[in-house]
């Protein structure tokens, strides 16, 4: 469990697919989804943590350095 990647595989295997549009709203759903599963006992402490790491990791990168997805779409668009 490194990337974030990695845990929306993580959860895809439990049927839940995430693409809320925006990826921050993205990472904090999954954030909840990850926390269910281990409230159910789905998934064991250490795969738990080391994703808790990864998701509040890319939580602070992604509120420090946005993509601009919308400006790329205007630049590819003209």
């Amino acid at each position: 469990m490194n990337t974030y990647n990695d845990i929306l595989q993580l959860l895809k295997r439990f049927g839940t697919y995430i693409h809320l549009g925006n990826r921050l709203y993205d990472m904090e759903l999954a954030a909840i989804e990850l926390d269910r599963l281990h409230k159910a006992q789905l998934v064991d402490n250490e795969t738990y943590a080391r994703a808790k790491i990864v998701l509040n990791h890319e939580h602070e990168e992604e509120l420090k350095h946005p993509l601009k997805l919308t400006k790329w779409r205007k630049n590819t668009n003209d």
